[in-house]
């Protein structure tokens, strides 16, 4: 299992916020922000938001540190980008 976290750079609600991936599947996305204990509410489209307090938690349980520019370029390789709809 292979999942992948970008640093802390997206600031939201006076924090910073770092996005929560997998180049697999959903389920192992779950699964691993299962055992972080992630709020299945922090789940958005693709990605789990994690906050930068947790950003070395989530290290430590082995998620490979990635640029954001990465990330979104494991989504798209993977078929699992899903983009927000426009209004």
């Amino acid at each position: 299992m292979t999942v992948y976290i970008d640093p802390p750079t997206w600031p939201g609600h006076g924090r910073w916020w770092s996005h929560l991936i997998s180049d697999v599947s959903y389920d192992e996305l779950h699964a691993f922000a299962d055992g972080l204990g992630a709020p299945r509410r922090a789940f958005e489209r693709d990605h789990y938001d994690i906050p930068e307090h947790r950003y070395a938690d989530a290290v430590a349980a082995g998620a490979v540190q990635v640029s954001s520019r990465e990330v979104v370029r494991l989504l798209h390789a993977a078929g699992l980008r899903r983009r927000k709809r426009r209004k």
